[in-house]
């Protein structure tokens, strides 16, 4: 029986009829024979486990909220979803009991649902990150299951997640590692750690507690150990038990693999890795990315947790670099968070790969408005004249081949490499006088002022480039644009004290909030203008955020903070898009600041580009409006209802927070917000 259940509108989304089905990720549980990896919550953890091909679930009795039974679908590792693509999410699933479960992936800030029946189905959820009408299924992070309110069992079989798009070139995987067989001695045993002239030479590294001592107390890692195990040559790490006081005892036995190099763990890169492992006992272990000095941590997460068992198991993933992980260089393996004992653990048989890309400077196009794609494959190369590198796109004499925006990237041969390896410029860098600064990031899109001929400089030494009209459509200057008329009131409802006001207080800045959302996601560093009219029943200062959809948090500060008061008042900023909020859709503003309920009041709002160019609203109506009260969902505003009316305050809140207010999974690490609670996660 195959089921289509469709989770949300695709408002966003937009494929053309040659698309072909493009599978993102896929696991299919019946080859696996134990949770050997994605982390659980300690309820989850007696519940959730590997049984006959999939993972199962049983439970006799509900927990008291449904989160506290919750995982990570292990298999499903890091994925990072376009900003403006569809994804269908294919779940084979069957219970004992009809209910739905509670799902999203780790990014999203609403759950959606997984439909369970007593027969076997195929689940299709379908979901777009750009639609701010909705919540969404969709995002980046790991897919995250809540199940605690199912009483009875459940089998998932098999996991898939495609979109469609445009057939891509077959992926060729290179190899980086030397000896990742562990079949020959090292050259140079004694190479230190820290020795940066030569450490990267070794592929995989051990620290044993109370081994290799340093002049601090501490223990340094050592070139693994490498030993004959059930016939083969293997890489071991004989654990000591792990007795340091409180979180730090997860790392006083660790495992690093090694790249030869710094660009293997590029942000933005994907990467394959493959290893056998076993151990003594069962372990659970978690990884990081650390940077070229084994031991010198990076960021919390790496390739998620991997469950040891006494057999030999295999582990297969392909991975994208995450932005925090800049100037990664190793992968680290923590082997006792959890198991403390002396267990020796061992590693064989490991493979790193990257994609073979052509590297240099390579140039994509589009044309937004008459349907024309970008074609990553067949990107245009720069060819060096002097001191720069030139590429032109569009044809000369040809209007069907005319072009309003372009992708500069350092490497081609996948469109998400292509996508993930882009620069950005800064400032006025459009005519014959006009260079401007660039960066590196991924996703960027350069937008350009008219559909036309467009030749691009770059002058890599100094970073600088310069887009020239050779041919195409007048310029695009400012348009008339109106305030929206459209008079929001927001009935914020008294929130809960917050921890510092009162212990144990559950209250806290965001559970009153309101969004203006644009048109279309911003790019970092497009300039923009945000004027409106504002009053509240009472004084209240309000924080601001940038999110994508609403609801989907991005970065801490956008417009700074609001000061309400009981008159009218006028505001108006410039507001450049911070590299952290790439691909913001919404302006949040955090309406519990105060505690007490109070009526806030909006109208009159502009949201544009500097240059006039472009509304990023409605000038009328009120779509681009977005709020949510206490104990309510994220819903759009309508001018015609009464606002303050909304439902009873659920206990069975999902949200776990960072101190920024992004909602995050308990696989975070870092201060979390809990029901009001502080807690330190490491």
């Amino acid at each position: 029986m195959k089921k289509l259940f469709t989770l949300f509108a695709l408002l966003a989304c937009f494929m053309g009829a040659s698309a072909v089905e493009i599978v993102d990720l896929e696991t299919d549980y019946s080859t696996i024979t134990s949770w050997n990896g994605g982390w659980r919550s300690d309820a989850a953890a007696e519940r959730v486990s590997i049984q006959d091909g999939c993972i199962y679930f049983q439970s006799t009795e509900a927990t008291e909220a449904f989160y506290d039974v919750q995982f990570q679908a292990f298999g499903i590792p890091n994925f990072s979803a376009g900003d403006d693509t569809s994804y269908t999410i294919t779940i084979k699933i069957k219970g004992t009991v009809a209910q739905d479960l509670h799902a999203s992936f780790s990014g999203s800030n609403t759950p959606g649902t997984i439909p369970v029946t007593t027969d076997w189905q195929e689940v299709v959820l379908e979901g777009c990150q750009n639609d701010p009408s909705a919540p969404y299924f969709a995002n980046s992070g790991q897919l995250l299951i809540q199940c605690g309110d199912y009483v009875g069992e459940w089998w998932i079989s098999y996991v898939k997640i495609t979109h469609e798009g445009r057939e891509e070139r077959p992926v060729e995987w290179l190899e980086q590692l030397t000896n990742g067989d562990a079949e020959a001695a090292w050259e140079n045993p004694d190479t230190r750690w820290n020795d940066q002239e030569n450490n990267f030479k070794i592929c995989a590294w051990g620290k044993e507690k109370g081994v290799n001592m340093n002049d601090d107390g501490g223990w340094d890692p050592f070139p693994a150990t490498i030993e004959e195990v059930d016939g083969s040559k293997v890489f071991v790490v004989h654990g000591k038990a792990a007795d340091t006081e409180g979180d730090p005892s997860a790392w006083d036995n660790q495992f690093w693999i090694q790249a030869p190099d710094a660009k293997v763990f590029k942000v933005g890169n994907q990467f394959k890795l493959h290893f056998r492992y076993k151990a003594s006992e069962e372990a659970n272990t978690n990884t990081q990315f650390h940077h070229q000095n084994p031991s010198d941590y990076v960021h919390w997460q790496a390739v998620g947790d991997v469950r040891f068992t006494t057999e030999w198991q295999d582990f297969d993933g392909i991975f994208t670099v995450p932005d925090a992980a800049t100037d990664a260089w190793s992968i680290a393996f923590n082997l006792n968070p959890e198991n403390k004992n002396a267990i020796d653990f061992y590693f064989d048989d490991i493979s790193l790969s990257v994609m073979k890309l052509d590297e240099g400077l390579f140039v994509a196009s589009s044309n937004t408005k008459e349907g024309i794609e970008y074609d990553f494959d067949n990107a245009i190369e720069f060819v060096a004249e002097e001191d720069l590198v030139i590429a032109t796109v569009g044809t000369a004499g040809k209007q069907d081949t005319w072009v309003n925006e372009v992708m500069i990237s350092t490497v081609r041969g996948n469109d998400k490499a292509f996508k993930g390896a882009t620069i950005k410029p800064s400032g006025s860098y459009i005519g014959e006088d006009n260079w401007g600064d660039y960066t590196e990031g991924s996703n960027a899109k350069i937008k350009l002022p008219a559909a036309g001929v467009w030749t691009i400089y770059i002058d890599v030494e100094g970073r600088q480039i310069n887009i020239v009209k050779v041919e195409g459509e007048e310029e695009t200057g400012p348009i008339e644009i109106n305030p929206n008329p459209t008079e929001i009131v927001v009935n914020a409802l008294e929130r809960d004290n917050t921890e510092s006001e009162q212990e144990g207080g559950t209250g806290q800045p965001w559970d009153n909030q309101f969004w203006i959302v644009a048109n279309r996601t911003l790019d970092s560093g497009e300039a923009t203008i945000l004027q409106f009219k504002y009053k509240a029943t009472n004084a209240a200062r309000t924080s601001t955020q940038d999110h994508v959809a609403p609801g989907a948090y991005l970065h801490w500060s956008a417009i700074g903070d609001v000061n309400f008061t009981e008159e009218w008042q006028d505001f108006e900023t410039t507001f450049t898009i911070p590299a952290e909020a790439n691909g913001m859709q919404s302006i949040a503003f955090n309406l519990s600041e105060i505690k007490d309920a109070n009526d806030y009041y909006i109208k009159d709002v502009v949201w544009k580009l500097e240059d006039g160019t472009e509304s990023l609203i409605n000038q009328t109506g009120s779509e681009n409006f977005f709020f949510k009260v206490l104990g309510g969902d994220i819903q759009q505003f309508d001018a015609t209802a009464i606002n303050g009316v909304v439902a009873k305050k659920s206990t069975n809140s999902a949200a776990i927070y960072n101190l920024a207010g992004q909602r995050v999974t308990k696989a975070y690490k870092g201060i979390i917000v809990k029901d009001g609670k502080k807690y330190l996660v490491k």
